[in-house]
């Protein structure tokens, strides 16, 4: 753990990334977009070793296309005084629609997000981090 005056940092657990991820519903995927840096807002679910995301975004769907690396994240907070973010990075590809369907089922986000005419794409899960930050600053 480091500290850092007005707050302490933690990296996590592996196991504990992937039970954030899996817990997510929604994120944001982190792109290139015309040359610019864009988080666009994504709903997720996650696989044995797929992070799947729903995507209108034409920028995201050609990236997974050509079979670039994406990278996803997703931030939280338990209580009040600590934050988490963790991040999922691999290369993304169009997988088999049909086959993803049976993973997801109905209810989740992301189907109804298919429904709706948006794209699946999976990222391979490469690298998986994340931190926690407790924040010390007084109160007052």
């Amino acid at each position: 753990m480091q500290t850092g005056g007005l707050f302490d940092r933690e990296i996590l657990a592996d196991e504990l990334c992937l039970v954030r991820l899996e817990e997510a519903a929604l994120a944001r995927v982190l792109i290139s977009v015309r040359c610019m840096p864009a988080a666009l807002p994504v709903f997720i679910h996650l696989t044995d070793h797929h992070l799947l995301l729903a995507s209108d975004e034409e920028a995201v769907i050609e990236a997974a296309r050509r079979g670039d690396v994406l990278a996803v994240q997703v931030d939280g907070a338990d209580g009040d005084r600590d934050t988490w973010s963790v991040q999922a990075t691999g290369v993304a590809h169009l997988p088999n629609l049909d086959d993803a369907l049976g993973v997801l089922g109905t209810n989740s986000k992301l189907a109804s997000s298919l429904d709706r005419g948006a794209s699946l794409i999976a990222i391979s899960l490469m690298v998986v981090s994340g931190e926690r930050v407790h924040w010390t600053f007084p109160r007052g």
